[in-house]
């Protein structure tokens, strides 16, 4: 069964705390430097672009170069810890324990917001599906552009201020 760390009063450090006795049961290390990403990224939710998450490495870490990260990014996603979002080429954290099937991502057009969506039948039938069109899914995240609900509620403002107008 998957765990979903989405209590406002989980912190990073208890995220992170957990993470690292999960790579150690893996025989794998939680270096620092991966411990640092992926707590960037955990506290940023809508996720980071590459250059973006080296530029605050570097205000803990100032030697820190692209290969730094680049590498700590290949460890985190090889291990399931974080996501890559190729629609806005940005990358989130895991916030689940494990993952049994691919991720679905729902990415707003409008504001890059980047949402996991946990629904285990849609996940089963789309695999199903890919598998009878004789498909099969490349990378295991599926992007889909859906507008998210602030945008969406913006959107219904400014319509209705239109209709009054």
């Amino acid at each position: 069964m998957t765990t979903v760390i989405s209590d406002p009063a989980d912190s990073c450090e208890h995220f992170l705390d957990g993470v690292a006795a999960r790579c150690k049961e893996r025989g794998v290390s939680l270096t620092a430097i991966r411990r640092d990403v992926l707590g960037l990224l955990f506290r940023s939710p809508n996720g980071l672009k590459a250059y973006d998450l080296l530029a605050r490495v570097k205000e803990a870490r100032s030697n820190a170069t692209p290969p730094t990260v680049y590498r700590a990014l290949d460890f985190l996603i090889e291990q399931g810890l974080v996501h890559k979002i190729g629609r806005i080429n940005q990358f989130v954290a895991c916030r689940h324990d494990s993952h049994c099937l691919p991720s679905l991502f729902l990415v707003c057009p409008r504001c890059g917001k980047v949402s996991e969506l946990h629904d285990h039948a849609l996940t089963q039938l789309l695999m199903l599906s890919l598998s009878n069109a004789g498909h099969g899914l490349e990378n295991p995240e599926v992007e889909i552009g859906a507008v998210c609900p602030e945008c969406s509620g913006r959107q219904r403002e400014s319509e209705s201020r239109g209709a009054l107008a």
